[in-house]
């Protein structure tokens, strides 16, 4: 167990940013309005994730301004998640709240939130009640993402959720512990286990700017959930291994009987190449599913670290810059 610097903030606030320029000011200065009057000692973590755009440069100003204002710069773009895990790293807060910068989650929900931790729970996260500005295809795979998730693992993750909530020392220690590679942090905050509640909104549409998460990103942290926490696809793979094995044997029972007892059969018949192709797609997936785990297993052996900072204005999590007063 961590133990706290004198000078801690009562509450850190981790932001990771992905070409962001249009939203920054207006996320600080929320952020700012509702803190402030909530007479915390409080730190904002912004943790640039290869931005191309002007994000760092904006976040180093109000860093030069606001010595409650930290940044971590990337050397490159390293996802979402390990953002948010470079920021649980270096955050010195009692609790942490988790945020992203495109005011889709609204600040203004942080003081329940916190009010809500002091109610003795360890998380309580943000579920989304609605989600407004997005596709109709966005919205039908993610609620198709999170039930089938929450079927497929031996622990409860809550559904219609993201990263955004708070959560307090004890777990953000405990996060710290789990050193894999492919993170899914909302995941790892559920498996930890300790009180955990929610607080319901509706989520915004983008403020500005375009999102960073593609399909692709999308699809890569669904299978990051899924093999991080399941091994359903595995047992599918064996499974369905036997079955196709039991109509395999199934049809060639009926060919030999169609060579030798019946005499109905013609030479390059389709059915044999039908079964050939099922067969092969059958192996073919088993094997792409074994692969996977076996990827991440092989990335976890090679024990890489999980980003690097090019540059940063936090001292240590153990030796916190100063913190002007609130007020």
């Amino acid at each position: 167990m961590s133990v706290r610097h004198p000078h801690a903030p009562d509450l850190s606030v981790i932001i990771p940013i992905y070409n962001e320029e249009d939203n920054i000011a207006t996320l600080y200065t929320r952020l700012s309005g509702v803190l402030d009057p909530m007479q915390l000692r409080y730190e904002f973590i912004f943790i640039n994730d290869g931005s191309r755009d002007k994000s760092l440069a904006l976040v180093q100003n109000l860093a030069a301004r606001d010595p409650r204002v930290r940044y971590i710069d990337f050397s490159r773009n390293f996802g979402h998640q390990i953002a948010v895990t470079a920021g649980l790293d270096l955050a010195a807060g009692e609790a942490v709240v988790i945020i992203d910068a495109d005011l889709q989650d609204p600040p203004e929900l942080i003081p329940a939130l916190y009010q809500k931790l002091k109610e003795g729970y360890e998380v309580v996260y943000a579920k989304r009640r609605s989600r407004q500005g997005e596709s109709a295809a966005k919205k039908l795979t993610a609620k198709l993402f999170y039930r089938l998730l929450a079927n497929i693992t031996s622990i409860s993750i809550p559904v219609d959720t993201g990263d955004f909530r708070i959560i307090s020392r004890k777990v953000v220690d405990a996060l710290k512990q789990m050193p894999e590679q492919n993170k899914f942090i909302r995941g790892q905050i559920s498996w930890i286990g300790y009180r955990q509640t929610y607080l319901e909104y509706d989520r915004a549409e983008r403020a500005g700017g375009e999102t960073g998460y593609t399909y692709r990103k999308m699809i890569r942290l669904a299978l990051d959930g899924i093999t991080g926490f399941s091994d359903a696809p595995l047992k599918a793979a064996t499974i369905g291994g036997f079955l196709v094995s039991g109509v395999a044997f199934l049809v060639m029972l009926y060919t030999l009987y169609a060579r030798f007892v019946s005499h109905e059969y013609e030479p390059g018949w389709a059915s044999l190449m039908v079964s050939i192709l099922f067969l092969g797609g059958v192996q073919l997936i088993a094997v792409g599913i074994i692969g996977e785990y076996i990827a991440r297993l092989s990335a976890n052996v090679r024990q890489r670290p999980l980003y690097i900072i090019s540059d940063t204005n936090i001292a240590g999590p153990t030796e916190p810059a100063p913190l002007r007063q609130p007020g």
